[in-house]
């Protein structure tokens, strides 16, 4: 019996009980469909939130005050550390390794302009704000480059800002109060929507020392440093320690390399694709147990039919070949229909649910492929054996 013969019986057993196949195969094909939908929209969102994270730019580094990992004695109080300024993120720029520094402080205030007001989230940055993070003017300029400890009043408005309270006139030029300070627009920044929850186009920008006063704070909340790209990463951490502790005489600051939260954040991410990829896998072993059942059976109702084969001469081991052909082709087709089935529905629902991230990865889903077959060839292993060990005189009987 050669393999084409092997196939078409495989073919002949199948299409013999159209429905009873239908319903094996389709337990297969939802569960390569729920694995090809939690993995698509797992991917999906990794993607989603990567870029989110990145679109700022990967070389950043982040001074914040304080220490977040505690060792040897005390040291005394936390009001005893020494804040971060203006003064540091200046002094940052000494480093070879430092393209940009900006010293940011954020909070919420009152804005008024052309009889109208709302409350909005104010930033106060430096002027390298904008090229550090990559951030564009749509009108006029950003912050220029002022004496940091005395700038001028300027406000930079984001696109929704300048919509509610300008609307289509030209606000460069205008006053914009910001708390009990007045402040002279010079631009306005390109629309950028809502990142992580925040809206960026619902905001004003004001110098630094500006927002300090307006706030009432005496230090910023964070130092942001971009470093040259292709620098080594451990030589911008030691040297920013270094500046930073001969300043502070003692370690009261934490720094944070973006590249360090991304490969955290991706690998957490990559956790929370795999546990969906194996909550799709139930249903692949719930198809895999309704494949057993019906080789079982088979056997069971092909008794004569194995028997009239081993008289007329096939082997034991054609026998296991011929069972073992049938569930892998059944598990195959079904893999097959589920794989397209899935890349269907996620496909429809990339294109008809807008802000849903899908994405297909086609590793996992070659993968659940892959599943199906060797379900296939396990669901048949025990049938073949029991239907190679029938003896032929009996199973001729059973007729």
């Amino acid at each position: 019996m050669t393999l084409l013969d092997t196939l078409r019986y495989a073919r002949t057993a199948l299409t013999a009980h159209p429905l009873r196949t239908l319903l094996s195969m389709s337990g297969i094909a939802i569960g390569i469909t729920a694995v090809i939908l939690l993995t698509s929209i797992g991917d999906g969102i990794h993607r989603f939130v990567l870029a989110e994270f990145t679109q700022f730019g990967t070389n950043i580094l982040t001074v914040t005050p304080g220490k977040t990992r505690t060792h040897g004695t005390s040291v005394g109080s936390i009001g005893s550390a020494r804040l971060l300024t203006v003064d540091d993120a200046l002094a940052l720029k000494s480093s070879r390794y430092v393209q940009y520094t900006n010293a940011g402080v954020m909070g919420n205030a009152e804005i008024r302009a052309q009889g109208r007001s709302r409350r909005v989230t104010v930033y106060g940055e430096g002027p390298d704000f904008s090229r550090a993070f990559n951030m564009r003017v749509a009108v006029g300029q950003f912050l220029p480059a002022d004496d940091p400890r005395n700038p001028r009043a300027y406000v930079v408005l984001g696109s929704k800002v300048r919509n509610e309270l300008f609307g289509s006139a030209n606000p460069l030029g205008a006053t914009l109060q910001v708390g009990s300070s007045r402040f002279r627009v010079i631009g306005v920044m390109e629309p950028k929507g809502q990142v992580l929850g925040f809206d960026l186009d619902d905001t004003v920008y004001i110098p630094t020392a500006r927002a300090l006063e307006v706030f009432n704070r005496e230090g910023v909340m964070e130092i942001h440093i971009a470093y040259r790209p292709g620098a080594p990463l451990d030589a911008v951490v030691a040297d920013t320690h270094r500046i930073l502790l001969a300043r502070h005489g003692r370690e009261d600051f934490t720094l944070t390399p973006q590249q360090q939260m991304l490969e955290t954040l991706g690998t957490v991410l990559d956790v929370l694709t795999f546990a969906v990829a194996a909550l799709g896998g139930i249903s692949l072993l719930v198809g895999a147990v309704g494949m057993v059942t019906l080789m079982h059976i088979a056997v069971a109702e092909r008794v004569a039919e194995i028997g009239l084969l081993t008289a007329l001469g096939t082997t034991r081991a054609q026998i296991r070949t011929l069972f073992l052909m049938e569930s892998t082709l059944l598990a195959s087709l079904g893999g097959i229909g589920g794989l397209a089935l899935g890349a269907g529905i996620a496909g429809l629902l990339k294109t008809t649910v807008s802000g849903l991230p899908v994405n297909i990865p086609w590793d996992y889903a070659i993968g659940a492929l892959i599943a199906s077959v060797l379900i296939g060839l396990a669901a048949g292993v025990v049938p073949a054996l029991r239907a190679a060990r029938l003896n032929p005189v009996e199973a001729l009987r059973a007729e």
